[in-house]
């Protein structure tokens, strides 16, 4: 089995720490690469449509001066001064190419013009954009002046840009080394962060699955579903080492329920052969033995199979009538009447009479006997037990008090447990196997009846549980079937 679970974890496949490590890094990093990439071509296209937007402001500034001056020394100073003001070269020129003023030392302007005269005539814009070219950006658009045709065309340099492009080139390199080398250790911190309790949870597991029942899964985790998640284990840590000591106890009273009475019936069967064959008297005495001997087994057997039929929920529901509630908490009740002939029991009842209920007739008397049958087994010296039936709301409710010791406060959760026995000392007059408030347990469940207990150490203790009365009943009393059934006397 060791064997089978360890080739199992190991072809489990990689540990979820490097799985949650990777994702995060290669997270990381493709953010890091997007964000160059998308920052590097934002950086461009902002940059040309900057320049080429001062481009355009300087054109307009320049054609409205042309437009407007009628000296030509003051209009070259001011187109200087507004390329001095964005930074630009400016060139005036006629569309034969001939400068209109010597702006950038160069008088020859035939081929650029030759240009701009097609783009102009194949009925494009007034303004046209020249592309890039030896590392500047462009602008040209049609003017005139003195009447003449002309061309004003205006560039500026992008050394500044290329100089600043390569600039944040290498600080983009520099920038994803170092977030991808912090994203390596942040990533390896959050994921052992995030599998550390997930593997504390899984060999506490183990060890839980290894028959270990003394361990405690924790409940302070950073996250709710972790926090759950332990509850739950928790909660299952403490439900299969409950079930497991019920196991052994259930395994050590059914083998001492079945080895006491089969010993008995070996040992009064062997005497019959080797003594008392012959003698009628003895022989009799001996066979009583064995009939109540294999009586108590059949009894343990058949508390068994009706525990097993209830917990696998079947019975609960066939056979549910309306009958005579009171009737039959009577009928039970006598059936104990020969307590008080031989070992001087006082079984009071206090009955309500007319109260009726919907269900499996025979499981309900076997609530009642069980419950009568429990208090005798634990009432006190007086040797007092006193059976009460009365309505309660929509309900008839069920009493039976013993005057025992009571029943411990932590001990009052597991009385319904099957094979439950409180460590007070008593008599034992009825004939019992430890599984009767277990058989009511689970009948009253089936039923949806509620039910409890009711103890002080000290003062006895109280079962009682509740049947809801037909629809008739509850709305009203029907006139005739009502009364009190009371009894001091022993039954």
């Amino acid at each position: 089995m060791a064997e089978r679970v360890k080739a199992k974890s190991a072809g489990a496949g990689r540990s979820l720490s490097l799985l949650l490590w990777v994702a995060f890094s290669v997270f990381a990093l493709l953010i890091v690469v997007v964000f160059v990439l998308v920052q590097n071509a934002l950086v461009v296209r902002q940059y040309r449509e900057s320049t080429l937007g001062m481009l355009k402001e300087a054109s307009e500034r320049m054609s409205a001066e042309i437009s407007a001056s009628q000296n030509s020394a003051r209009l070259e100073r001011q187109l200087i001064d507004i390329a001095n003001d964005y930074g630009i070269t400016v060139a005036l020129f006629y569309e034969d190419g001939q400068s209109v003023y010597d702006l950038t030392e160069q008088t020859d302007y035939s081929s650029l013009a030759a240009s701009l005269r097609e783009q102009r005539d194949a009925g494009k814009m007034s303004t046209f954009l020249i592309s890039e070219q030896q590392g500047t950006i462009a602008l040209a658009s049609a003017t005139a002046v003195g009447g003449q045709p002309a061309f004003l065309y205006l560039s500026a340099s992008m050394q500044a840009h290329i100089d600043l492009e390569a600039g944040l080139r290498w600080m983009s390199v520099i920038t994803a080394l170092v977030a991808v080398v912090l994203a390596f250790v942040v990533s390896g911190f959050v994921a052992a962060s995030i599998t550390r309790p997930v593997t504390e949870i899984t060999a506490r597991a183990q060890e839980l699955a290894r028959g270990n029942y003394d361990l405690h899964f924790r409940k302070d985790y950073f996250c709710a579903e972790l926090r759950e998640l332990s509850d739950a284990l928790e909660c299952a840590r403490s439900e299969i080492a409950k079930a497991d000591t019920m196991q052994k106890e259930l395994i050590a009273n059914v083998s001492h329920d079945f080895k006491t009475p089969l010993t008995m019936i070996k040992a009064y069967a062997s005497m019959i052969r080797e003594i008392s064959g012959d003698n009628k008297q003895k022989r009799d005495a001996h066979a009583k033995v064995i009939i109540d001997e294999c009586d108590r087994l059949t009894m343990l057997v058949s508390d068994l199979l009706d525990l097993s039929k209830l917990r696998a929920g079947a019975g609960g529901e066939e056979k549910r009538t309306v009958f005579n509630l009171s009737e039959e908490v009577c009928a039970v009740a006598e059936r104990f009447s020969y307590l008080t002939e031989t070992e001087g029991y006082a079984i009071e009842t206090d009955v309500e009479d007319g109260l009726y209920t919907c269900a499996n007739k025979e499981r309900i008397a076997q609530v009642f006997y069980n419950l009568i049958g429990n208090a005798v087994n634990y009432t006190g010296e007086d040797k007092r037990v006193r059976v009460k039936l009365f309505r309660k709301g929509e309900n008839a409710r069920f009493e039976v008090i013993d005057s025992g010791k009571g029943i411990p406060a932590d001990e009052v959760d597991t009385i319904w447990d099957r094979y439950y026995r409180s460590g007070a000392s008593h008599k034992r007059p009825v004939s019992g196997t430890g599984l009767g408030l277990s058989i009511v347990k689970n009948i009253l469940l089936q039923h949806d009846c509620p039910f409890g207990v009711i103890s002080e150490q000290g003062k006895g203790s109280c079962f009682w549980a509740e049947f809801p009365l037909p629809q008739d009943e509850a709305d009203g009393d029907p006139e005739g079937r009502r009364g009190v059934r009371r009894g001091k006397e022993d039954v």
